[in-house]
């Protein structure tokens, strides 16, 4: 059950605690280096997300992903802030209480992170990551420890809003997208597989969707690759609807409940 609720967010690929001050003290030379430029028409700055989480028949938590304006800045470059946070809910409460908190700090234009911070707390099961990408430098530092990465690597939350800029208006069933992730401390490749559009009804509403399978890996929390089906809306947002998973001890699934500041209308029905 350990880290149950993010690894559900971050795979997907997601509190009250600021950025530290001191991860932005290095001085990054960005001479000789080009940074890549993405087309963000998915998301802007005060969209909000709001998720419930269920654990088998049972309301187990609150999720929010939440896009914030920073005037903090990397060699003079723009960044966008984005919050995820997720809260235990009622019963579920009492036997597995989840207070967790997530930032990434990302390259407004080349949608990859400079900070990442996370502060996780579930069931008394305790993580506190603070990672500064040196991206020009192919570099990921937490503190003495240094790692390597390529560059443009994401860190989890990142994943997710750098895929909703994927173009994937020509996608043929069976298609995959991949790209690398920063995560504990290792380097993954992530990868994506194209399933189809169907219908999907959530919380908030009825939309048309296009369906993922995340490749990840097995005998952990899946047993098999498809375990965990991912829907997002057939539109320009490209906002997570809806994430079913069936995992070694049970089956949860994750669904859109709210949403405000979208960039685009949406495909609702």
């Amino acid at each position: 059950m350990k880290t149950l609720l993010i690894t559900i967010l971050a795979l997907i690929t997601v509190m009250g605690m600021e950025a530290s001050e001191g991860v932005y003290n290095e001085q990054i030379k960005a001479s000789a280096f080009s940074y890549r430029t993405i087309q963000n028409n998915a998301f802007q700055e005060g969209e909000k997300l709001t998720y419930k989480l269920h654990y088998g028949l049972m309301d187990a938590a609150k999720a929010t992903l939440e896009v914030k304006k920073t005037d903090k800045a990397v060699n003079g470059r723009s960044l966008l802030r984005v919050v995820g946070k997720g809260v235990s809910l009622g019963t579920f409460n009492w036997f597995f209480k989840v207070d967790d908190r997530y930032e990434s700090y990302m390259d407004k234009k080349g949608m990859f992170p400079w900070v990442f911070i996370r502060r996780v707390n579930e069931g008394g099961y305790k993580i506190s990551q603070d990672y500064t990408f040196i991206q020009n430098k192919g570099k990921v530092k937490e503190g003495k420890k240094e790692y390597k990465a390529p560059t443009n690597v994401q860190d989890m939350i990142s994943s997710f809003y750098y895929a909703r800029t994927i173009d994937f208006s020509n996608a043929k069933k069976g298609d995959v997208f991949t790209f690398d992730s920063f995560v504990d401390g290792e380097t993954y490749t992530l990868k994506i597989k194209f399933l189809g559009r169907e219908k999907v009804k959530t919380k908030s509403g009825k939309f048309n969707a296009l369906k993922f399978c995340p490749v990840v890996q097995t005998e952990r929390i899946f047993k098999k690759e498809d375990d965990l089906s991912v829907w997002i809306s057939d539109d320009e947002n490209k906002m997570l609807l809806l994430a079913k998973a069936k995992i070694l001890i049970g089956s949860v699934k994750m669904e859109l409940s709210d949403y405000e500041g979208l960039k685009n209308p949406t495909s609702k029905i």
